[in-house]
């Protein structure tokens, strides 16, 4: 099973992932036991993957979350109307130039940053949060255990840095 991925480009920025590492994060999400566990996969699902710069991350994150600045991802999980099966699991929004900063600052490598924000976004749209503490460590140690099967180190570990 995997996921059809709709990637959309809305800046001009460099070294961004390619279409297949986009695809990869995202299927090594849904693949996951406790995932298809959860959503019981059947059929193919769908998701939107939007690259936006600072400004459109800025408004969006104005309008939908009243944060007056650009933030590195926004999930936007589809509600699907009752009585129709539409695979459409939602859009994922991530603000190109805040990743590329949050790496810097952070000292993580910009891919396995990217990479974790899209299984971030991912996990959000299929139900998962970090609002309340016990939510948050389940969510956290999803993206770990992905990340780490995709060789990825945890992000969530700062004695780790390079």
């Amino acid at each position: 099973m995997n996921a059809d991925v709709d990637l959309q480009y809305a800046c001009a920025v460099s070294d961004l992932p390619t279409r297949s590492q986009f695809v990869s994060w995202v299927n090594a999400v849904l693949h996951h036991p406790d995932i298809q566990t959860r959503l019981k996969i059947s059929r193919k699902n769908a998701l939107t993957i939007r690259i936006v710069d600072e400004a459109e991350g800025k408004t969006l994150n104005e309008t939908w979350r009243q944060k007056a600045y650009a933030t590195n991802v926004l999930s936007f999980p589809f509600e699907t109307p009752k009585g129709l099966k539409i695979p459409l699991l939602g859009d994922i929004i991530i603000c190109a130039p805040v990743v590329v900063h949050e790496a810097n600052e952070q000292q993580k490598p910009l891919l396995a940053h990217w990479a974790h924000l899209v299984i971030h976004g991912t996990l959000h749209l299929i139900g998962y949060d970090h609002v309340e503490d016990a939510q948050a460590e389940r969510m956290e140690s999803l993206e770990i255990q992905v990340l780490q099967q995709l060789g990825y180190s945890d992000p969530y570990n700062t004695i780790d840095k390079p």
